[in-house]
């Protein structure tokens, strides 16, 4: 035998609810992410663009302190020398080529006809004339070297053979210019190692923002588990709630109907019953009568067409009571005429029914409801108000068409837990179901009962042409 398989959500939640309740939520967690991000990332691009320039710093001044300690080297050699003095020049040269420094770091000389000097980790160098000399980059190197020992000394940014790989890097090179010989004395520092530095911050930091993206990726679907869970047991709850509503709706329609039932059994038991045996007995009467020729059995056949008369009123009776066809034949208005008349003249209270013409039509569906609830009010002031007067008005207006009953009777408490009957629970339902309201005002001097239905509910003149409620 097969088996039906459960539902995972419950008919109310489903998925496709859950989408759409969840879509907020993650657009939200979007839009904060990327800010997140994108300060995170401009942030941490700020910072590393400091950084590099404080290293840069820091390496330039390391180079400021090289050539201070060169220049105290050679200083007084070069400070007592004529500008052709060779042996000065000599001894100058062979000082710098000595003074090395780390694993790459040396001096160099250039002439300013951009011959070298002195290269002492690069020996190919010296004695060539490197004039136009350029980098992989194409950025003069030479040239630029001897432009700044001319105006005084500066820093250059090239790339340059790097003797302990044998490969182009980046260095920074900062020049002096020996103005009396014409030379340009300067040494360099590889800056790999900065770029190294700054190439691991940045990868740091998409670690970081990475980590981020994962925690509000937890947090987001923690969130949405919790919605869901939430939603889920909120929805059963609701659910559970709307079942036991349910169940005593629906136990309430039962009485209603038993109720309905054991009226009509009444009436038709105390009324139509009693009737209907009475003119049996009337008519067996008459039927004796005539057997031995007594001139009474016309009395009795009268008193049994006149049972059979009354007998017939009592089921119209209640047949209108059931399901007025007047309602359905000339309209709400000539239908509350016959039921405010009926109960006047039924319980002796003085009623008074006002109509006002409306343009449109009610539907079927108002005009049994506003219907309903006049005939329910009236019984409630039959049974409990002991009331002297009855004033119910039929109006229409902008909002839609409203039916107010009014009594002078003994009112009673809205607030209390069992003021609101089943009567008053059905007008209600009625008026809820017409989307419309209903409003109810009771105090010692008279109660006052509005059912408002709204304007969907009444139809254009086009599809009927009479203008009676």
């Amino acid at each position: 035998m097969a088996t039906v398989p459960r539902r995972l959500w419950p008919p109310s939640f489903a998925p496709a609810h859950f989408a759409l309740a969840a879509l907020p939520l993650l657009l939200a967690v979007a839009a904060i992410s990327a800010l997140v991000v994108w300060q995170a990332r401009e942030l941490s691009r700020r910072e590393i663009a400091a950084l590099e320039v404080q290293l840069l710093d820091a390496k330039k001044a390391e180079l400021r302190n090289y050539l201070s300690i060169a220049r105290t080297a050679f200083g007084s050699v070069y400070g007592n020398a004529l500008p052709d003095d060779k042996e000065a020049k000599t001894q100058v040269m062979q000082t710098l080529a000595a003074m090395l420094y780390g694993q790459d770091g040396y001096f160099f000389v250039f002439d300013y006809d951009g011959r070298n000097l002195v290269a002492p980790r690069q020996t190919h160098l010296i004695g060539r004339d490197w004039s136009g000399l350029t980098d992989s980059e194409g950025t003069a190197i030479t040239d630029r070297f001897v432009a700044l020992a001319r105006s005084g000394g500066g820093y250059h940014t090239h790339l340059w053979w790097k003797p302990t790989t044998g490969r182009e890097a980046r260095m920074v090179t900062y020049v002096i210019g020996l103005q009396d010989w014409r030379w340009a004395v300067g040494t360099g520092i590889f800056i790999d190692d900065i770029q190294a530095t700054v190439a691991a911050a940045r990868a740091d930091v998409e670690a970081r923002i990475e980590r981020v993206f994962l925690y509000i990726g937890g947090i987001v679907l923690a969130a949405l588990l919790m919605v869901s869970v939430t939603g889920l047991f909120l929805t059963q709850r609701e659910r559970s709630l709307a079942d036991a509503k349910l169940k005593k709706l629906t136990q309430r329609i039962v009485d209603t109907q038993e109720e309905e039932r054991g009226r009509v059994a009444r009436e038709l038991h105390d009324g139509i019953s009693q009737m209907l045996v009475g003119v049996r007995y009337a008519l067996d009467l008459a039927q004796r009568r005539l057997q031995i020729g007594d001139g009474r059995a016309a009395d009795s056949l009268q008193k049994g067409i006149d049972g059979l008369s009354g007998a017939i009123g009592e089921v119209r009776r209640i047949s209108r009571d059931l399901r007025p066809g007047m309602l359905d034949d000339l309209g709400l208005g000539p239908a509350l005429h016959s039921l405010t008349d009926t109960f006047s003249s039924r319980t002796g209270i003085a009623t008074e029914l006002e109509t006002v013409v409306f343009r449109n039509r009610l539907d079927n569906e108002a005009k049994i409801a506003l219907y309903r609830i006049a005939q329910e009010a009236l019984t409630n002031i039959e049974r409990h108000a002991g009331a002297r007067t009855v004033h119910v008005r039929l109006y229409g207006h902008t909002r839609g068409a409203t039916l107010r009953i009014t009594d002078d009777g003994q009112g009673f408490d809205t607030a209390a837990r069992d003021a609101r009957g089943l009567g008053l629970r059905n007008m209600q339902e009625r008026v809820e179901h017409l989307d419309g309201t209903l409003r109810v005002l009771s105090t010692k001097g008279g109660t006052v009962i509005e059912a408002e239905v709204p304007l969907t509910h009444l139809l254009p003149p086009e599809q009927d042409g009479r203008a009676s409620a």
